[in-house]
């Protein structure tokens, strides 16, 4: 037993609930189920839910390689038992600093049955089932609304009230500050915050919104945390959210997003937040959603002035002005962002009401099928990206997304990591001022150590002029 790091055996039941609490996990599984969970063959599912489960009983680590709580903690394990008074999760050699004089804090028991809830109907309802053809568009975003639902984020008679804040994981303190700066602005204007469910840029919105919402006696808030497994453990949920949902991939957790809030917050971040805000110009640049409100506003302190001019140019330069026109910058002014999200919102609503749309989920936005299917980010996948002019540019943006999160992938990911370690950086071509502007805005975020928490950056990528 490491004695920086001692470990607890142990075993938890689902925190007692009342009638209108929303679930933290499920009261039953099926044997099938629990089969799988218990599964440690390679396509079974107890490896993804030991995973997922440290990196839950490890929030709160600075850290952002998925290999690191393994390491220090590599006797954990977790078993899913069903008894007659419900759901029994029996964990061995569990990090201490999850326990409280030898009793699991609430938040992480909590997030723990969560995880339980999500992989299993993940891996039962949507992969499995048959009830969903996730080969078209209609069944993809059908899975979506389903995991939403499972999970207890779909609020009915709500009036819209929810901003998706991204942003870096590894940002520096002024950044974090003011992060936090804005959460409060939301906060006093009554909104509820969903992120990344991770720390950094993650993490502050929450945090400020926290104070915010105590001062305006505002009780039942929400910190919404949407992950998916091969991000959680390399970016473990932050102690603040109360409601985290783990979808099945990377595509289906933007769609996620895009469909349960009602205004969109970037702040400083790398890759990851290039990739969210290229995702969410795509779909705003598609035809069919010219008429779709979304507000979105890029905002940092004054010392992150020239990471928005990096990505303010990179947007110009790939996909033109009509881009830029969906975006607001703000520099150094959380009130400001907090009165333009507030304003936004109120028209997001009224629009709702026009079109006879849901509050909690955005049914009337198109999201295609080039922007939900999973994209694996092999080495021949990423060498064949469409980078050039020759398309509709919410294709090109759509092409641009999954070259950033096949870097994303190589930075943060266990089985990109583990390719590039064996056959060398992922290589991107295309046109010629696309791939230089890439590169000038990816050489920006090394220079301002965006890419990595600590140590020295090696890229993952290697950019073809």
């Amino acid at each position: 037993m490491n004695k920086e790091s001692p470990t607890i055996s142990t075993q938890i039941f689902p925190p007692h609930r009342r009638y209108n609490d929303s679930p933290s996990g499920m009261d039953v599984l099926s044997r099938e189920e629990l089969t799988r969970l218990r599964d440690i063959s390679k396509g079974g599912l107890h490896e993804t839910l030991r995973r997922c489960a440290l990196a839950v009983l490890t929030t709160g680590t600075e850290s952002d390689d998925p290999r690191a709580a393994q390491v220090r903690y590599p006797d954990f394990d977790i078993e899913v038992l069903q008894l007659d008074r419900g759901i029994r999760l029996d964990l061995k050699n569990a990090p201490a600093t999850a326990f409280v004089d030898g009793t699991l804090i609430r938040g992480v028991a909590d997030l723990l049955f969560t995880v339980v809830r999500d992989i299993a109907y993940n891996s039962s309802e949507i992969r499995t089932s048959g009830k969903f053809n996730l080969e078209t568009n209609a069944g993809i975003t059908s899975a979506v609304f389903e995991i939403l639902r499972n999970a207890a984020v779909l609020h009915p008679n709500t009036d819209p009230n929810l901003v998706v804040c991204w942003g870096g994981h590894s940002i520096g303190r002024d950044e974090y500050m003011y992060t936090k700066k804005v959460g409060y602005e939301l906060g006093l204007r009554a909104l509820d915050i969903c992120t990344g469910c991770g720390p950094g840029a993650m993490k502050g919105p929450m945090k400020g919104a926290t104070i915010a919402h105590a001062k305006q006696r505002r009780i039942h808030n929400r910190y919404i945390g949407i992950t998916e497994p091969g991000i959680i453990a390399a970016e473990s949920p932050n102690p603040i959210v109360n409601e985290l949902v783990i979808m099945p991939d990377i595509e289906k957790r933007l769609e996620a997003f895009v469909r349960l809030g009602h205004g969109i917050i970037a702040f400083p971040g790398g890759v990851g937040t290039a990739e969210e805000i290229l995702y969410l110009l795509g779909l705003l640049l598609h035809p069919d959603n010219s008429e779709i409100r979304m507000p979105l506003v890029l905002t940092g302190p004054r010392a992150s002035a020239a990471y928005f001019e990096h990505i303010d140019r990179f947007i110009k330069l790939t996909l033109g002005e009509l881009a830029a026109a969906h975006y607001t910058i703000v520099v150094d002014d959380a009130e400001r962002v907090g009165k333009l999200m507030s304003r936004g919102i109120h028209l997001v609503r009224e629009q709702r009401i026009r079109e006879k749309d849901s509050f909690f989920f955005n049914w009337s936005l198109n999201v295609p099928l080039e922007f939900q299917k999973p994209f694996q980010p092999t080495h021949e996948a990423m060498a064949a990206l469409k980078l050039h002019r020759d398309q509709p540019l919410h294709e090109l943006a759509a092409n641009l997304r999954r070259a950033f999160s096949g870097i994303v992938a190589g930075n943060v990911k266990e089985p990109a990591m583990q390719a590039i370690e064996q056959h060398g950086p992922f290589t991107i071509s295309g046109d010629a001022d696309i791939m230089q502007a890439m590169d000038e805005l990816l050489e920006s975020f090394v220079e301002q150590r965006r890419m990595k928490i600590s140590g020295v950056y090696h890229p993952c990528y290697r950019v073809v002029r």
